[in-house]
C-alpha cells in the first residue's frame, strides 16, 4: 500500500492506493485521478529561474506550460541551465519550446 498527499486542491487529502484502481480518502472525484496517475505516470509543472541581461534583475522566473514527466525533471532543469535570455522579456513569452521532446513549452511568468 502506497499513501499519498493529494496536491490538486487545498484540501490536502491523505490518499491510500493498493494499485491504481483501488485509491482510497479521496473527498473529491480529482483526488482520484491523481492518485491513479501518480502511480501509473507521475508528472509535474517546472518552475525555475533563467538568465537574463540588461533588465532589471538577473533572472527571470519561468514555467512549463503543461506538466511533464516525473522522471524528465533533472534533464528538464539541466536543458534550462543553458538558457540566456536578453531584456525586453514579456509575462508569456516562450522561452524555449519543446522542453526534452515533451511538447511543453516553457514560458515567461514575469516582465523584464
Amino acid at each position: 500500500m502506497k499513501e499519498l498527499v493529494c496536491i490538486v486542491c487545498p484540501k490536502g487529502c491523505r490518499l491510500k492506493a493498493e494499485g491504481p484502481d483501488s485509491i482510497t480518502g479521496n473527498s473529491c472525484p480529482r483526488g482520484a485521478e491523481y492518485g491513479k496517475m501518480e502511480l501509473t505516470h507521475p508528472t509535474r509543472v517546472v518552475t525555475s529561474t533563467v538568465r537574463c541581461t540588461g533588465g532589471l534583475h538577473p533572472r527571470c522566473p519561468v514555467k512549463t506550460d503543461r506538466p511533464i514527466p516525473k522522471e524528465l525533471m533533472f534533464e528538464a532543469m539541466a536543458a534550462l541551465a543553458a538558457v540566456d535570455l536578453t531584456a525586453p522579456v514579456r509575462t508569456g513569452q516562450v522561452v524555449a519550446a519543446n522542453l526534452c521532446g515533451t511538447g511543453a513549452n516553457v514560458v515567461a511568468t514575469r516582465d523584464l
